[in-house]
């Protein structure tokens, strides 16, 4: 079992940043892939970014390269999301996921979830 809490979500205005932070417990950090994904109202959740077991190896959808930067401290067994120049768009509920087989973009392959983060940007 893996257990995932999300924090860092907050209020921001367009242009703003965030570093959302997951917490994780249960088993060896280092043993699985990490994802964040995010849901907005209405719409489905999609991928946002991930990262590799050893964090050599990173992952993001189109809409936040160059804004978005994913890193882990498997010492701390956190995972982290630092989020700059946020655009209204970017506001979702943000959920991180452990991965026990691979490191993707695909929700469906996650094994374990967080219980979300909103963040709101304001225009």
């Amino acid at each position: 079992q893996v257990q995932l809490v999300e924090s860092g979500g907050g209020l921001v205005q367009a242009g703003g940043s965030l570093r959302l932070s997951c917490a994780a417990s249960g088993r060896t950090f280092s043993s699985y892939a990490m994802g964040w994904f995010r849901q907005a109202p209405g719409k489905e959740r999609e991928f946002v970014a991930a990262i590799s077991w050893g964090g050599g190896a990173t992952f993001y959808t189109n809409s936040v390269k160059g804004r978005f930067t994913i890193t882990r401290d498997n010492a701390e067994n956190t995972v982290y999301l630092q989020m700059n120049s946020l655009k209204p768009e970017d506001t979702a509920v943000y959920y991180c996921a452990a991965d026990l087989r691979r490191v993707g973009q695909y929700a469906p392959e996650y094994d374990y979830w967080g219980q979300g983060t909103q963040v709101t940007v304001s225009s």
